[in-house]
């Protein structure tokens, strides 16, 4: 029997999807593919006779019901996802299906929107001695938020933090972020990361939402708030010459 791949697409860029994740679709039977996100181009390598579906068009039931089949057909099933499918990626309810149909399945990862957008505006979130920590979340939207994850708990933290699926709701970002970061605590907007229209806007936390209504971003973008993008950090203890590991000793030895 063959077996179905979730696939992790990367953030648009068609050169971002792994190797391996590329040789799947390339060899697939049947490529469902998220078509509001994902950049057609990745698919664009797809072997005739393929079928492509668009799964942005489709719900949970059909799409199961297409993957299933295929596999029952005997045939290779390449499920695409935007960035990287195990953040936001609505999988764990399709891979229990398959488990209830004895039906083998494999994850390739991707290149998440977040750590695009950190290469976008050329930053570290783990600047030593400023933040060790990166924060993924949302706001709640038509899926809630769990109780303990509000974005004002996770902002008491101060740490890294990358926000997902929320820029339609800047205002109200802005206003929970502000009750524990300082008004000038650098927020940067990226949208579409890697896209051939990519849409960097930068900030703070006391501007960020004008400048992002300026720009009419409504959709498809990051959020990365903190100092990580700010000019004062230690240097790292990895390449200090007076540190030693297991493959370098200290200038001192």
């Amino acid at each position: 029997m063959e077996k179905v791949y979730f696939i992790g697409a990367g953030p648009g860029d068609p050169d971002l999807i792994t190797v391996k994740g590329k040789k799947i679709v390339e060899k697939a039977d049947i490529i469902i593919y998220a078509g509001s996100l994902v950049n057609k181009d990745i698919i664009a390598c797809h072997k005739d006779g393929a079928e492509i579906y668009n799964s942005a068009v489709m719900n949970l039931d059909e799409v199961m019901e297409v993957t299933v089949k295929g596999i029952k057909d005997n045939k290779t099933v390449a499920r695409v996802h935007t960035g990287d499918p195990s953040i936001y990626g609505a999988i764990r309810e399709q891979m229990d299906i398959l488990d209830e149909h004895g039906i083998e399945y494999e994850v390739i990862p991707g290149v998440s929107s977040f750590v695009a957008s950190a290469a976008a505006i050329k930053k570290e979130f783990t600047l030593p001695d400023v933040s060790q920590t990166v924060i993924c979340t949302r706001l709640e939207g038509r899926t809630p938020v769990p109780e303990g994850e509000s974005l004002e708990s996770l902002a008491s933290h101060k740490a890294s933090m990358a926000i997902f699926l929320s820029v339609q709701m800047i205002d109200s970002v802005v206003e929970r972020l502000g009750r524990y970061y300082e008004k000038e605590t650098p927020v940067a907007v990226i949208q579409k990361a890697t896209w051939p229209d990519e849409k960097i806007v930068q900030g703070t936390l006391e501007n960020i939402a004008e400048l992002v209504k300026k720009e009419n971003i409504t959709k498809t973008a990051q959020i990365l708030v903190g100092w990580f993008m700010g000019d004062k950090y230690s240097k790292s203890k990895l390449y200090d010459k007076s540190f030693t590991h297991e493959y370098r000793k200290g200038s001192g030895e």
